[in-house]
């Protein structure tokens, strides 16, 4: 969920160079399957059913690429990640795409040398703590001990917070977001942070939801989104435009419901272009006309994929705020396909 700084970013951009001289593009077809990383498990966005089939937000992104390159939806092999082993496992090839509510950064941009291809999720660090602690800010935490994950900025992020407000924390280090619940619950620390999306998604999971508070501070930017490696850009503007894709057919009223019927020609020319009706914008990228079509039949629309996964009415329950369409006051907005 996080932005790992620690990692060697020579090393990182080195193996980025060499796994991106191959075309990715070329790779997957050939395999067969898309490699995507996820994280170890965050309910909601990427985590394993009962029958040990991959569900999520994220994953969601995964499957869309998929059917976009190889008409499959369910072609992915997906590769658990932690924030220790994410930038690695994308450097060295290991994974074609990190879909892993990643947050896009100057540094993962520019020093590790990875391209982000847009952003699904735009969040910030937050704060839970048990309802039982009695604080109703996270300015009330002077003393506090606090779950962070290693190896990232949030714990650039949290040091920040607490030095401009004048309070002291401890640290109570941990790896993934499984380890910190365990710890959370077990009192090892007061408060547990990260993004704001990954706290409610891992309070959907307690047994008692409801002992426990998000607390009102959004303390830093966290704009998450998949990414790529640097050099191999035919395959960044595959899954960029693949995002895009999910975006504009909310916008653009394209649904899982009416797609076929909509395939089949519109009166709006950018629908037409967007389900290969009109134009040629699938050989651009080197995919075939009904790319698209493919991608956002995978699994729906972003506004279907939101409120599937973690919408308002599941049990993660977040509301779309900055992630509704810019033509409802949020912050998600895709170029124009033509």
């Amino acid at each position: 969920m996080k932005k790992s700084v620690f990692l060697g970013a020579l090393t990182v951009a080195g193996l980025a160079a060499g796994a991106a001289a191959a075309g990715t593009l070329d790779d997957v077809k050939a395999r067969g399957t898309l490699n995507c990383g996820v994280s170890t498990g965050l309910a909601g966005f990427s985590t394993p059913d009962a029958n040990g089939e991959w569900q999520g937000f994220d994953v969601a992104v995964c499957r869309a690429v998929a059917a976009a390159v190889l008409d499959d939806p369910m072609a992915v092999e997906f590769v658990p990640t932690t924030g220790q082993t994410r930038f690695t496992a994308l450097a060295s090839g290991e994974i074609d795409l990190l879909a892993r509510n990643t947050t896009w950064t100057f540094s993962r941009d520019n020093d590790l040398k990875f391209e982000f291809v847009g952003v699904n999720y735009y969040d910030g660090q937050g704060f839970i703590a048990p309802r039982e602690l009695g604080v109703s800010s996270a300015k009330d935490l002077d003393g506090a001990t606090v779950c962070i994950q290693t190896g990232t900025t949030t714990e650039l992020n949290l040091a920040d917070f607490f030095r401009s407000n004048n309070i002291s924390y401890e640290p109570v280090p941990i790896e993934t977001n499984a380890e910190a619940q365990q710890q959370y619950l077990a009192g090892a620390c007061d408060v547990y942070t990260t993004d704001a999306s990954g706290l409610a998604a891992t309070r959907a999971t307690f047994e008692n939801p409801g002992d426990h508070v998000l607390l009102p501070e959004i303390i830093s930017k966290e704009p998450l989104g998949p990414l790529v490696r640097h050099g191999d850009n035919e395959w960044g503007d595959i899954a960029r435009w693949t995002l895009n894709a999910l975006i504009a057919a909310e916008e653009l009223g394209i649904t899982s419901a009416n797609i076929e019927e909509l395939s089949a020609g519109t009166d709006n020319p950018e629908i037409n272009r967007l389900l290969g009706t009109e134009g040629e914008l699938g050989a651009m990228i080197g995919l075939d006309s009904d790319w698209a079509k493919r991608a956002i039949m995978a699994g729906g629309n972003y506004g279907e994929l939101f409120e599937k996964n973690i919408g308002e009415s599941t049990p993660i329950g977040l509301a779309r705020g900055l992630n509704a369409q810019w033509t409802d006051g949020g912050l998600i907005y895709a170029p124009p396909f033509r």
